[in-house]
């Protein structure tokens, strides 16, 4: 796997978030990394969604908060998607 690639779209490498979080070869840092990779991409999608451009629904969106909490970290917002629910 292309760590720098998987950093950058990390759902074209991963099946679920918590596959992030159990890959054993991953620092925990490159595992926030992704998961704040994911969640942005995540919260743009529903962003494109509210205001009726398509992108689809927000994937994964909650697995991923769910893999940050096991990590222990918190969501992102100074660098989320401007959405109500990532600040901005």
């Amino acid at each position: 796997m292309d760590i720098e690639k998987a950093m950058q779209d990390p759902a074209k490498f991963f099946a679920t978030p918590d596959a992030i979080v159990d890959d054993p070869l991953l620092t925990r840092e490159q595992k926030i990394e992704m998961l704040h990779a994911w969640e942005y991409d995540a919260r743009e999608l529903m962003v494109a969604e509210e205001e009726n451009m398509g992108g689809g629904p927000a994937s994964h969106l909650d697995l991923i908060m769910n893999a940050m909490h096991r990590l222990r970290v918190e969501a992102d917002v100074g660098h989320s998607a401007p959405t109500k629910q990532g600040g901005g």
